[in-house]
């Protein structure tokens, strides 16, 4: 189908598609934006993104607010986008024991299995389009699971944009409440307002999410999980596997991955009210990075985890925007010609 971006915008091409992971009864569900002008599909302005721990990339990326989402923006920017919802999260395919009651197994996919489903959409990405590397974005764990996946493929990866990545730390991590961990959890996405405005000083709450945003969003993001309506309504389910990884790697001095691995251009996006991944974690992490051609960090004020959902998303939107942008060349090589 075909959409106009905002008023007066571009005419964008919206379509969703499924990817075989290999897996039996596996499937990946993407959605795909772009400018329905474009014809020529080049590494630059491709980009395939990938969510959090717990919420799709719908939820997190395509939401609509005044008419225009992260998707909507970037593909009107002349991009060709592809957000992919890992195994058990969105509109993609639940591994059986997620159908199942959450008790009776283990944490279910973890990043290893991130990193797998993000490898496959990214080769189907390439293929669709005739490319040899794509440009990858994720936020939170799916930062985590876009660098640990760019420090192995570098040779199928143009840039890097990653927005509050996990990192190692020696605190509590909020998204990890204790205790046993079953498959999956249940999510209460009405009730997420106030943890949310919780993270943020109290003189920055009132302003933070705009009226009617976060009802918008709760109604699109318990959408993204048809299977909840008829069985636990007003709530989602989210897999367990990323908090287990959390306890066997990030609390556990353990690096999943190693950052210094990833040698090609990246841009770090920072929200100064991050409780999650508080700025000293994302500053140890950047330190890391040490090998890439250019590394960028942005911080963007008054903004908490969820800094594309609230007021300031367009401050993130334009600086994530700018780097997949820029042709960046070094100094040395221009006293080199």
């Amino acid at each position: 189908m075909t959409s106009k971006y905002a008023s007066g915008g571009p005419e964008l091409v919206f379509e969703q598609y499924r990817v075989p992971t290999g897996d039996t009864g596996i499937e990946l569900h993407v959605r795909n934006k772009r400018p329905a002008s474009m014809t020529d599909f080049r590494a630059d302005r491709t980009i395939v993104m990938i969510h959090g721990a717990t919420f799709s990339s719908g939820s997190l990326y395509d939401v609509p607010f005044n008419g225009m989402s992260f998707l909507d923006y970037l593909a009107a920017a002349g991009y060709d986008v592809h957000a992919l919802d890992v195994r058990g999260y969105g509109h993609s395919s639940r591994p059986p024991e997620m159908e199942s009651p959450a008790g009776d197994s283990a944490p279910m996919v973890g990043t290893d299995t991130g990193v797998h489903d993000l490898g496959v959409v990214v080769d189907h990405v390439r293929s669709l389009r005739g490319l040899a590397r794509v440009c990858v974005f994720g936020m939170s764990w799916g930062g985590t699971v876009a660098g640990a996946y760019t420090s192995r493929n570098e040779d199928k990866v143009e840039k890097l944009s990653l927005l509050a990545p996990q990192w190692l730390s020696d605190k509590p991590i909020p998204i990890d409440a204790g205790g046993p961990l079953s498959a999956y959890r249940l999510v209460p996405v009405r009730e997420a307002k106030a943890r949310w405005l919780s993270t943020a000083p109290e003189h920055g709450r009132a302003t933070l999410v705009p009226d009617g945003w976060f009802e918008q969003w709760a109604d699109f993001t318990l959408a993204e999980d048809p299977w909840s309506q008829g069985r636990t309504p007003d709530l989602i389910r989210a897999s367990n596997g990323p908090i287990q990884d959390i306890r066997d790697y990030w609390r556990a001095g353990r690096q999943y991955y190693d950052p210094s691995d990833i040698r090609v251009p990246v841009l770090l996006v920072h929200g100064e009210w991050d409780i999650d991944v508080p700025i000293d974690l994302a500053q140890a992490f950047f330190l890391e990075l040490r090998n890439a051609p250019y590394r960028k960090w942005v911080e963007i004020g008054e903004a908490t985890h969820l800094v594309l959902l609230e007021k300031n998303r367009l401050l993130a939107y334009q600086a994530i925007r700018d780097f997949f942008d820029e042709e960046f060349v070094p100094e040395v090589s221009l006293q080199n010609r």
